[in-house]
């Protein structure tokens, strides 16, 4: 039996960082309690200042700039393209990883993940969408203000960084949406 539910951006939990170096709203998660024992998670962090970040070992990321005018990592020692707003990137979680802000602080947006446990598609969509999903876990995270989502013959309204968690899904779903949003689905292995 699928489970159908909004989380909203203002009852987002904030915890420390791993390494200390600031803190982050966790949006979800599938499992575990902490830092540890998740398969997955979504968090939104604040990054203030350049510096260093956090080791997964075991784990794969992938962020993206929400606000700000952007940054670059150094990720094992090679340097990435500029990151601007809604410009994904992947990493692994093991990697030596530190940020240089391209103009002062920025917001952004994590999907962290367990290979060896789930599969994971992100994507970040825009204006009219519909799609159709058979992932076990389905997410749309909303960019916008307002945000109407459609899962089967559930409508949701969602604001600025909401989310909408659908966990159990066993058939092909069909998703629509009117606005900014990253659809993420995750399949257990």
């Amino acid at each position: 039996m699928s489970q159908f539910k909004v989380l909203r951006a203002i009852d987002y939990p904030r915890m420390p960082w791993k390494n200390g170096g600031g803190s982050t709203e966790e949006i979800t998660r599938d499992a575990g309690t902490g830092l540890d024992g998740f398969g997955w998670r979504l968090s939104i962090a604040d990054i203030g200042e350049s510096g260093g970040f956090s080791v997964f070992a075991g784990y794969e990321r992938v962020i993206t700039v929400l606000r700000g005018d952007g940054m670059t990592l150094r990720v094992d020692g090679q340097d990435t393209r500029p990151l601007l707003p809604i410009d994904p990137f992947a990493f692994s979680g093991e990697s030596q990883v530190s940020c240089t802000l391209l103009g002062g602080p920025i917001r952004d947006f994590n999907l962290i993940y367990a290979p060896q446990r789930y599969s994971a598609r992100l994507q970040w969509l825009d204006g009219e969408q519909r799609f159709f999903s058979s992932a076990g876990t389905v997410l749309v995270f909303s960019v916008t203000d307002e945000l109407e989502v459609k899962v089967g013959n559930n409508a949701s309204q969602l604001g600025r960084h909401d989310c909408l968690q659908l966990d159990g899904n066993a058939g092909l779903l069909e998703v629509s949406s009117n606005g900014s949003c990253c659809v993420i689905e995750l399949t257990a292995r």
